[in-house]
């Protein structure tokens, strides 16, 4: 049984915020200099970066790519859950300086991330999920509107208008069918359109963000550093 990427990263970080809890009650909220802290920071962060790396790697493979984009979309969110959830614990919830913007700007890319998964699974698909193209939709419409004027002008013996509509049991009845199967494919054109569109704009605004929270973080990976081992 395969399970949404979305039931995978909860059941993550549910174990994780449980063995949290657990430790918080014995040794107390650790700090984010603490070594508890750092190792949640380091663990947050390193799959914060394989979430862009990878599928963005795995995206312009043309050779002897490894696995499905769908499953790698699943692999990117999960990664893309758990770890902006540790970096918020590495930050003990400290929504102060360098360490506060990046925990905002976090937030912020994960919520985004949502929007976009949402965006990208509206996209009109067969049973078996696969995504339908506009070129095919835009063929089958045309057939269905062939098929249409045929049974208007009193076509029902033609097999054009047969097969669209699946069976010859009458015209008003195979008519009817022709204009249900065009109504659907047209909310589908509509959909792929305003699908396009608002992946057009999520990245516009979902991109640069990442990229400014990367920047924060690895200066705030640099300040870290700096004050807490290079000045002791």
């Amino acid at each position: 049984m395969r399970y949404s990427e979305l039931v995978v990263a909860a059941l993550l970080v549910a174990g994780i915020t449980v063995a949290y809890a657990a430790y918080t009650a014995t040794a107390g909220t650790p700090a984010a200099g603490s070594l508890t802290g750092h190792l949640m920071g380091v663990a947050g962060f390193t799959l914060m970066l394989l979430t862009e790396t990878l599928y963005s790697l795995r995206k312009r493979a043309m050779r002897r790519p490894r696995g499905s984009m769908q499953a790698w979309l699943r692999v990117h969110i999960v990664m893309g859950i758990v770890g902006p959830y540790l970096v918020l614990l590495h930050s003990a919830w400290s929504f102060q300086g360098l360490a506060g913007a990046l925990s905002v700007l976090v937030v912020i890319v994960v919520v985004s991330g949502f929007i976009g998964r949402y965006i990208y699974t509206s996209v009109p698909r067969t049973a078996d999920g696969a995504v339908v193209e506009a070129q095919q939709l835009t063929a089958m419409l045309a057939v269905l509107r062939d098929a249409d004027a045929a049974y208007a002008e009193g076509g029902l013996g033609s097999e054009l208008a047969v097969a669209a509509a699946g069976s010859p049991a009458s015209s008003r009845r195979g008519r009817r069918e022709v204009e249900g199967r065009i109504r659907t494919i047209e909310r589908q054109l509509a959909a792929l359109r305003w699908q396009r569109r608002a992946l057009a704009t999520w990245h516009t605004i979902h991109i640069p963000i990442g990229m400014a929270m990367f920047v924060v973080a690895f200066a705030h990976i640099v300040a870290a550093v700096y004050y807490a081992t290079l000045l002791r």
